[in-house]
């Protein structure tokens, strides 16, 4: 179920990020892409530390977080400009 769920957070993301890029709304295009980014690496660094691979998920982790900080960042700068 979970996996249904993150799928079709990512789908959802990617295809809107699409959509707004055909509307040349590239502001929040990039917006979603960050979040797309987000989703799938916390995504990878939960597989990565259930198989193990304890170095590559906190890799991922830190670059989960580094996508959700830039979302942020991109969130404030579209609504306050």
């Amino acid at each position: 179920m979970m996996k249904i769920v993150s799928g079709a957070a990512v789908i959802i993301t990617s295809v809107l990020a699409v959509v707004l890029l055909i509307q040349k709304e590239f502001n929040w295009a990039v917006f979603c892409i960050t979040i797309m980014f987000t989703l799938t690496n916390s995504f990878r660094a939960r597989d990565m530390a259930k198989k193990g691979y304890d170095k590559e998920a906190r890799f991922m982790r830190n670059m989960s977080i580094f996508f959700a900080v830039a979302s942020a960042g991109i969130l404030v700068a579209n609504l306050f400009t």
